[in-house]
């Protein structure tokens, strides 16, 4: 299978991703530019970390506007999986792929460590490879990670068993301590905290290696 980890101005966790996706885990992985609107022979599309356009307006805000992005939204459609990390996280919301919005840290300081999580659903393939509750540590790295919803949204996440993962400590503030949500369908994930920087055993952690190897099913 073949992967896309998209490249805005701005973007600066892409190598990571490559690095983790093709160099720890085998997966073939190509950077695919911000201008392009050709998705073909992709079986996954990863939105990385970074500041796209220096967060101007809005985390996100103008790279939703980006060429890549509307052939993003057929791909969805048609069944492809997504993945949006941190910064991707915040774009897929701008884009409406993901409800809610990232807004500033409740500390209103950017924050650097590795948390604590709870996988809270197992519903997609995401999240298959670990247990109902498991507790997993990732970094994170985020000045705007803060999730937030409206109550009727936050309901529809938790009737449609949307929330993916769950800080123990809450470290920004997130509506309902959320660190990543699906969409209905099961095939977009956004999280805040960085998965291909936890698939290094010399680095620490490995948890993030099994949501990465989701890509393959």
């Amino acid at each position: 299978m073949t992967i896309g980890v998209v490249i805005f101005p701005g973007s600066n966790c892409d190598r990571d991703v490559k690095w983790a996706t093709q160099g720890c885990l085998g997966i073939e992985t190509k950077f695919i530019w911000h201008e392009t609107n050709d998705l073909t022979g992709l079986d996954a599309v990863i939105l990385p970390g970074g500041f796209s356009y220096g967060d101007y307006l809005r985390c996100g805000a103008i790279a939703s506007f980006s060429p890549v992005l509307s052939s993003l939204k057929d791909f969805v459609d048609k069944g492809g999986k997504v993945l949006g990390i941190c910064n991707g996280f915040q774009i897929l919301t701008e884009l409406g792929l993901l409800p809610g919005s990232l807004v500033r840290n409740h500390c209103l300081n950017f924050i650097c460590k590795t948390v604590q999580l709870e996988v809270n659903s197992r519903r997609t393939n995401w999240l298959k490879d670990y247990e109902s509750n498991e507790n997993i540590y990732l970094p994170i790295a985020h000045g705007e990670g803060s999730f937030f919803c409206h109550n009727d949204t936050l309901k529809k996440l938790q009737d449609e068993d949307c929330i993916a993962l769950r800080y123990i400590e809450n470290p920004n503030g997130s509506i309902y301590d959320i660190a990543g949500i699906t969409n209905k369908k099961g095939n977009v994930l956004g999280l805040m905290p960085h998965p291909e920087r936890a698939c290094d055993p010399q680095l620490g952690s490995i948890d993030g290696q099994k949501i990465l190897n989701s890509l393959f099913n």
